[in-house]
């Protein structure tokens, strides 16, 4: 795990030196001509560029089913950079890349292209003296892992010999429940050894959610009131404004519940929970990782209805602008039950969390783009206080802003100037970007750097997966054979159902405002 890969502080007085550079390897990615590609995969590259961390013994090798050639693969690459690029693009830079891309057009079910990709990669490999390190990157849909895995063993190209690697990344879902999820991982494994498999969620590149570990273990003010005696709950929200867009063929048979809890807000979970790793090494901190979900007290029984919420945009305005409801979406069933928004009350039952209720929520068309962390501490006795005006005095908070802003923020009590004691909340702030000059960067420098040195911290391994999905299977299950007779039940720009904000006022707690 590298914090701070891309933009180190020149003000900071302890250093580790720069970066290494990658390990030199041929990048072959599956989907090669999608958006994921064009939008994030090749910018992130041209970042590392940037960043003089990205091997000069290094090519691309696109394979999707767009009809076109290496020529045109890279026209449209440069095109696309121009578009995309979260920073300016020196030519001179693009161009040492450039040279280096290649294309193979067929279906990803088509045993012929790996064949062709087994006579490509060595003349590549050659090419650029790449040591026979291959990285394979699948940008495709989740139904084309475990086939494209297994076409790329039967083809001996995931053989690991003579100290070259071959390393699989493997992009969100993995599966669609606990079941698929453990098929999905015994076919991958089949083929590869766990070593090899990267599951990658790109909210793990984000630097906010990386310091998470050393805002809580490399600081001594932190650590010891980060568990129970200390904390009263906990919020973690992953909140977009849009709507589904067109992506209502995939969503409408995802749903929020899949498409973001078993990942994004659950590893958003662990880091926050997770105990003191013996050092920072892989296997030690997703050990760790796994305990955590281990320790989720199951969703089952009369508890999926106090416990689990779901919810469904109608019409309504967001930013002044009218916005029709989730079911008149295009390629969505008019009388849809996919829920677009899930909150959740999860119990952590170890020693640290026994009795802090962890709450969850996700969901689209709501008034703000916000992911964030809220850790809310038990008030302080304001006995002392009585005679005063102690009507503003508020539980103490740590924010950890993931996105849009990176930072975080610590909000306390404070006295207001004057000759009486009356209090106001008052916040202590640190931005990321106001204080490293941060670059803007797509979140995935990072996990495609961390996967060429071979460091797996930040990546998914197969049994946290599935304990992701374990830690929801109940609620799925239940959701799937019981319909929700009041969707849609919130308005787009409104800020949720109100049984999600009953799911807290039940045990006395109120969301953060998304106002």
């Amino acid at each position: 795990m590298n914090s701070q890969l891309l933009s180190p502080d020149p003000n900071c007085v302890e250093s580790s030196g720069p970066h290494p550079k990658a390990d030199p390897c041929v990048f072959v990615v599956f989907g090669a001509a999608g958006d994921l590609t064009k939008r994030l995969l090749i910018p992130a590259i041209y970042n590392l560029i940037e960043a003089n961390l990205l091997s000069e013994n290094f090519a691309i090798i696109g394979i999707a089913r767009a009809d076109k050639d290496s020529e045109q693969f890279r026209k449209d690459l440069t095109e696309d950079l121009g578009k995309y690029a979260t920073r300016a693009v020196a030519p001179e830079k693009w161009e040492k890349i450039k040279n280096n891309i290649h294309y193979i057009q067929g279906n990803f079910d088509d045993q012929h292209i790996y064949q062709k990709l087994a006579e490509k990669l060595p003349e590549v490999d050659k090419a650029v003296d790449a040591k026979g390190n291959v990285l394979f990157y699948l940008a495709t849909g989740a139904d084309y892992f475990a086939s494209i895995v297994h076409r790329l063993a039967e083809a001996g190209l995931t053989q690991e010999v003579d100290g070259k690697w071959r390393r699989v990344i493997v992009e969100k879902p993995f599966g669609e429940d606990l079941q698929s999820a453990k098929a999905l991982n015994a076919s991958l494994l089949s083929s590869l050894q766990e070593s090899q498999i990267y599951r990658i969620d790109h909210y793990l590149g984000k630097e906010t959610v990386q310091n998470i570990l050393v805002f809580r273990f490399a600081n001594g003010l932190i650590e010891p009131l980060w568990n129970n005696r200390y904390i009263d709950h906990v919020q973690i929200t992953v909140s977009e404004v849009v709507g589904v867009e067109n992506r209502g063929n995939f969503y409408d048979n995802a749903g929020a519940l899949r498409d973001m809890v078993p990942n994004h807000l659950l590893q958003l979970l662990t880091m926050t929970a997770i105990e003191p790793p013996t050092s920072f090494a892989a296997d030690s901190v997703r050990n760790e990782k796994a305990k955590v979900l281990q320790c989720l007290r199951p969703i089952e029984g009369d508890d999926i209805v106090l416990h689990a919420v779901r919810g469904q945009y109608g019409a309504g305005k967001i930013k002044g602008e009218s916005v029709s409801g989730y079911r008149q979406s295009q390629k969505v069933r008019p009388d849809s039950n996919t829920e677009t928004y899930v909150a959740m009350k999860f119990n952590i039952e170890n020693w640290r969390w026994a009795g802090v209720p962890f709450y969850i929520r996700t969901g689209k068309a709501l008034p703000q783009k916000r992911s964030e962390i809220v850790v809310t501490f038990k008030k302080a006795p304001i006995s002392l206080f009585q005679q005063a005006d102690c009507s503003n005095v508020r539980s103490n908070q740590v924010i950890i802003n993931i996105q849009p802003e990176e930072g975080i923020s610590i909000s306390l009590d404070a006295k207001i100037p004057g000759p009486n004691i009356a209090i106001s909340p008052v916040k202590m702030t640190f931005d990321y970007k106001q204080y490293f000059g941060q670059a803007v960067n797509t979140g995935y420098e990072t996990l495609l750097y961390d996967c060429m040195i071979g460091d797996a911290t930040l990546f998914q391994r197969g049994d946290t997966a599935e304990l992701g999905w374990q830690a929801i299977d109940n609620v799925l299950d239940y959701w799937k054979h019981s319909r929700q007779k009041d969707f849609p039940n919130y308005a787009a720009g409104s800020s949720g159902p109100k049984a999600s904000d009953d799911l807290l006022s039940r045990d006395g707690r109120y969301w953060k405002s998304l106002s």
